[in-house]
């Protein structure tokens, strides 16, 4: 954990150790999204670290423009004068931080932030809500997407952001610019959820948010269904030319419990997942081993990264979809236990000697990998939590991954929680604040 110069008071989770210990907007997120079960305070604190720095003005060498949430933090320029990368010390070039910044404020507000911070941070909302509806919509077809104009920043500016992540299936690089099917899910769920934050605080904008977020929606199932040798998925992003790219990737787990899939397509989407082209013996591949350019040990082109699993299960869970969360929550721990309980940032699943394979740069430790040992607790448990309407709900997942649980730590409305799952499923709680009701079951 770092504090925030800006506000000592103020912490949040650096990237990773030791190539990018500062906060960046995304994995400081994502990890605090995954550690919500154990306190708002690494939420708040990374809300308002990154709302300090919510762009203001239109400044294409930093990627800024008003109401985006910055991709990262740094005391100096990173990289040198003259190389392919060059990034500012203030850089804003992600496409997806400014909807992930407001799903984790409705999360946090929904775990138990408490209203006055969640107040503070409305103008902030508000602007980053103006940035996904405005410019992060470049042009008419309605969709996120990115573009580097500067030749010297990231060329692709998802969270798969090397060179070479966005391929079709016959192993081509797809060319800019680039509508990611997850930063559309994520804006979806950032409108809806952010329709539903203001509505209950008696503020204006909601039903404009849903509106927003319902037509963003209909949008992708309209563009980035595919179907091919592999069955049908939804392909990683639209390229420059609108062409689904349709490599089979991980992409398409952080869909799932957006609220863009009903039912059968979230099952097909788990059948893509959990099959041989993606899921192996320790976690999800980022790209299918159908695909060509497929490498087990490629940054983003086949090994498997921690968080990106461990969003699967998360999206699984929320989608009804125990079987195939129960199967990747497995293959995690399984990487786990091969290293030491310390995930890093990514390896190979393809084992050698029954072992995952570690990449050789992994940062180690590294946040959101760490943070995954927490998305893992609340898909095992069936966390979720309603604190504004006085909603808990703990419905341990079938079939039970592990086997009886016994979890402390958790808190819930300032309260330390207890939970215990016993083999057949039984849930028994202790420390429940007043005025939380609890819904549980096996």
């Amino acid at each position: 954990m770092l504090r925030d110069p800006l506000d000592p008071s103020d912490v949040f989770a650096a990237a990773g150790s030791p190539w990018y210990l500062t906060l960046f907007g995304r994995d400081s997120i994502w990890t605090a999204r995954m550690m919500l079960p154990f306190g708002t305070e690494l939420a708040a604190g990374t809300l308002r670290a990154l709302a300090r720095r919510q762009g203001t003005r239109d400044d294409p060498d930093r990627a800024e423009q008003p109401g985006k949430i910055p991709h990262e933090v740094r005391r100096t320029a990173y990289g040198s004068p003259g190389e392919h990368l060059e990034l500012p010390p203030l850089y804003y070039g992600t496409v997806d931080a400014t909807a992930l910044w407001v799903c984790l404020l409705v999360d946090a507000w929904r775990w138990g932030l408490a209203q006055d911070q969640v107040r503070s941070l409305l103008p902030h909302l508000r602007a980053a809500l103006g940035w996904i509806t405005g410019p992060g919509q470049p042009d008419a077809d309605g969709l996120l997407k990115y573009l580097d104009t500067t030749g010297h920043g990231l060329a692709n500016q998802g969270w798969k952001d090397s060179v070479d992540s966005m391929r079709f299936r016959d192993g081509r690089v797809a060319e800019a610019p680039i509508a990611l099917i997850e930063a559309q899910a994520y804006a979806v769920e950032a409108l809806t959820g952010a329709a539903d934050l203001l509505d209950a605080l008696g503020e204006p904008g909601g039903e404009a948010a849903r509106l927003t977020g319902s037509g963003l929606r209909e949008r992708i199932h309209a563009a980035y269904w595919v179907e091919g040798d592999a069955g049908r998925y939804l392909a990683m992003a639209l390229d420059g030319h609108g062409a689904p790219v349709d490599g089979l990737g991980s992409n398409m787990g952080h869909v799932l419990g957006t609220g863009v899939l009903d039912a059968a397509q979230a099952e097909s989407v788990a059948a893509q997942l959990t099959g041989p082209e993606l899921l192996d013996a320790f976690g999800v591949r980022t790209f299918g081993s159908g695909n060509g350019g497929f490498n087990p040990i490629g940054y983003h082109t086949g090994s498997v990264w921690t968080h990106d699993t461990a969003i699967a299960a998360l999206g699984l869970a929320r989608e009804g979809l125990a079987d195939p969360a129960s199967r990747i929550l497995r293959a995690l721990v399984a990487a786990g236990d091969a290293f030491d309980y310390r995930w890093p940032e990514l390896y190979s699943g393809q084992p050698m000697m029954g072992r995952p394979a570690p990449y050789p740069a992994a940062c180690r430790p590294q946040a959101w990998s760490a943070a995954s040992a927490g998305a893992l607790l609340a898909v095992a448990l069936g966390l979720r939590a309603d604190l504004p309407r006085g909603l808990l709900e703990v419905r341990p997942i079938r079939p039970a991954p592990f086997g009886a649980l016994s979890v402390s730590g958790l808190r819930v409305a300032g309260a330390e929680v207890r939970v215990q799952v016993d083999a057949a499923g039984e849930v028994t709680l202790s420390g429940v604040p007043d005025g939380v009701q609890v819904s549980h079951s096996a």
